[in-house]
């Protein structure tokens, strides 16, 4: 989700209810302890160099259990963030604590902010190797006997 569409968002919510990949929620008195830009450059696998920015939230718990934090306070420190950084429209990426520092994408299903699962990926396929095409695999005729049928021992 970009920063923009969370803004948007934030305008037609009472609360904001976070949603981990598992369906658990995390604790209402969560706290947006960060808001930042993280610009990151680097070299993939096949030698290109490549700069990625992205928007950044960090949100811890607390033992605060009065504290709610409310979309108009959320929308106010994203604008702050906003002028400070030079943020521009940029994908947001989640940090909250699991078992170590977890990061996220974000979406939302209508009623909630939901913490999606990142992954990793070659971003060189076409240099390093990696086959882009599908391997499809060959495929039989179930109606011809001779495939797994008991006595073919194939099974």
């Amino acid at each position: 989700m970009k920063l923009s569409e969370l803004k948007l968002i934030l305008t037609k919510l009472e609360t904001i209810q976070f949603k981990l990949p598992d369906g658990s929620l995390v604790p209402k008195h969560f706290h947006v302890t960060e808001i930042g830009k993280i610009s990151k450059q680097f070299i993939d696998c096949g030698g290109n160099i490549r700069n990625e920015a992205i928007v950044n939230f960090q949100l811890w718990n607390a033992d605060d259990y009065n504290h709610r934090l409310h979309p108009d306070k959320l929308r106010d420190i994203i604008q702050l963030s906003e002028s400070i950084f030079e943020i521009g429209d940029l994908e947001i990426e989640v940090e909250y604590q699991g078992d170590t520092i977890e990061k996220f994408g974000l979406d939302y299903d209508g009623v909630s902010l939901l913490l999606s699962s990142k992954k990793t990926d070659c971003l060189a396929k076409e240099n390093c190797g990696v086959s882009l095409e599908k391997k499809s695999l060959p495929t039989t005729n179930l109606t011809d006997s001779s495939y797994c049928s008991p006595e073919s021992n194939c099974c």
